[in-house]
């Protein structure tokens, strides 16, 4: 009785149904620019390129920019979208940003603005 119990337990993975194929393909979460603010550190060097969350490029024009940023001097303000505290220490920032000169290969653009009320996001 035994023998027979042990025989169908070792069958019982080999009898289970297979599971379907999920119908739908899986969805990967984009990344929001939007939620970038904070301290940021402007990444420069190209080694570190592959150490930066995201590639921007820094635009003259406001009307290009994907997004339109006020730099605050305290840290402990910049709690707001498109607000960044820029921090010279990559050890200290909330964000690491690699700034490129070809906006091609910039995930979004950056314009810097002086009012803290134009600080705005569009992506």
């Amino acid at each position: 009785m035994i023998l027979i119990i042990s025989f169908w337990l070792s069958l019982l993975p080999y009898l289970a149904a297979p599971q379907p194929a999920a119908s739908s393909p899986v969805t990967v979460a984009s990344k929001d620019i939007c939620r970038v603010y904070g301290s940021v550190y402007l990444e420069r060097d190209p080694r570190y390129k592959n150490t930066a969350a995201y590639t921007v490029y820094l635009g003259d024009e406001e009307a290009f920019a994907s997004m339109v940023v006020y730099r605050e001097s305290n840290k402990l303000f910049a709690d707001g979208t498109a607000i960044w505290h820029i921090t010279n220490k990559k050890a200290f920032a909330d964000h690491v940003l690699y700034v490129t000169d070809n906006r091609n290969f910039a995930d979004f653009t950056v314009h810097f603005t002086n009012v803290r009320s134009y600080a705005a996001c569009r992506p």
